[in-house]
C-alpha cells in the first residue's frame, strides 16, 4: 500500500505512521508549576539529541502543563519508564487540572532531585535532571507553524540505581525499559543484540 499522510488516504481505521516509527522511548517528564504543584506526564516523542553537550528533547501536542511549567521555572526531570511502572505511566497521562498532581493520581512517591527543584519518580531506576534551554515551534512544508512544542533541555544530573549496572554498563534489558509503539501498544526492552562498528572497540 501507499498513502499520503496529508490526505489521510490509507484506508485503515487508525493512522499507521506511529506504528512505523517505533518503538519510541518515553520521556516521563516531571515538573513543578509556578505555584509549586508537581506534574508528571509521559511523552512518546522524546529522545536524546546529543551526548556532549547532554541535550534531550520532547514534543508536546499543544502547550500542555509540562511545557508551561518548564518555561515558567526553567527545570524538569526525565524519569525512565519501565515495564514494572507501565500502569503508573499510563495513569499519569490523564488530563488533570493544573492544581492536581499526577504523582498523587498515579500513587507514585516523589524523590528529591539533587540540582533541580522538580522531584523525580522514586521507583524509576534512572532519572535525568534537566535545565530548560528552549522551545521550538516547528513548521510544515507550507511554512505554517503547527501546534507542537519541542522542548529542549540540558542534562545536568543523572540518577542510576546501582542494581541496574552490570559489568560496568547500564543494563537496558535488566531495567525493562518501556517504549511506545503505534495505537495503544507498548514494547519492552528485555534483550539486546550487540554489534561492533567497524574499527570500534567494545
Amino acid at each position: 500500500m501507499f498513502y499520503e499522510p496529508e490526505k489521510r488516504d490509507h484506508g485503515l481505521p487508525f493512522s499507521p505512521l506511529k506504528a512505523i516509527v517505533a518503538p519510541r522511548p518515553i520521556g516521563w517528564i516531571s515538573t513543578l508549576s509556578a505555584a509549586g504543584v508537581t506534574n508528571l506526564a509521559p511523552y512518546s516523542f522524546f529522545n536524546l539529541i546529543s551526548e556532549d553537550p547532554a541535550l534531550v528533547m520532547f514534543s508536546s501536542v499543544g502547550r500542555k502543563h509540562s511545557v508551561v511549567n518548564i518555561e515558567a521555572t526553567g527545570e524538569f526531570v526525565c524519569n525512565l519508564a519501565t515495564l514494572a511502572l507501565i500502569d503508573a505511566v499510563n495513569i499519569s497521562s490523564a488530563d488533570l487540572p493544573a492544581d492536581r498532581s499526577e504523582f498523587d493520581h498515579a500513587g507514585l512517591d516523589p524523590a528529591p532531585s539533587r540540582l533541580v527543584k522538580p522531584p523525580r519518580v522514586a521507583a524509576a531506576p534512572c532519572a535525568l535532571e534537566c535545565v530548560y534551554v528552549e522551545t521550538l515551534r516547528p513548521k510544515d512544508r507550507h511554512g505554517r507553524t503547527v501546534d507542537r512544542h519541542v522542548v529542549i533541555g540540558e542534562v545536568i544530573g543523572v540518577h542510576i540505581d546501582d542494581a541496574v549496572v552490570h559489568d560496568g554498563r547500564v543494563d537496558t534489558a535488566l531495567m525493562g525499559a518501556l517504549a511506545r509503539c503505534g495505537y495503544m501498544d507498548f514494547s519492552v526492552v528485555d534483550a539486546v543484540v550487540e554489534r561492533l562498528r567497524p574499527g570500534s572497540v567494545r
